[in-house]
């Protein structure tokens, strides 16, 4: 615990991080307005996911931890990743 760092960010930088993720919001709202079809879901959470990543980035300091704990965040999201490709090939096959 000697080693433990405080990290503060700026003020600029989370005015970027909210303009960043009021824009990504508007446009999942709009996407949500044009009929893309099944393509809605996928780019409706692409968006999300880009905005989690954000968050837990910037809000949840993980750009300052180590190697593993990055990584085991990674993995975390390919695995979600994996299921919901999983529930779309089903759901597209039935």
């Amino acid at each position: 615990m000697k080693d433990e760092k405080h990290h503060l960010s700026t003020y600029t930088s989370l005015i970027i991080v909210l303009v960043i993720l009021l824009v990504l919001t508007t446009i999942s709202v709009l996407v949500t307005g044009i009929h893309l079809g099944p393509v809605t879901v996928a780019v409706a959470l692409l968006i999300a996911s880009v905005k989690v990543a954000i968050v837990i980035t910037q809000f949840m300091h993980l750009k300052f931890e180590n190697l593993f704990l990055k990584l085991a965040v990674s993995g975390v999201f390919a695995l979600f990743a994996v299921v919901i490709l999983i529930t779309f090939i089903d759901y597209y096959f039935r």
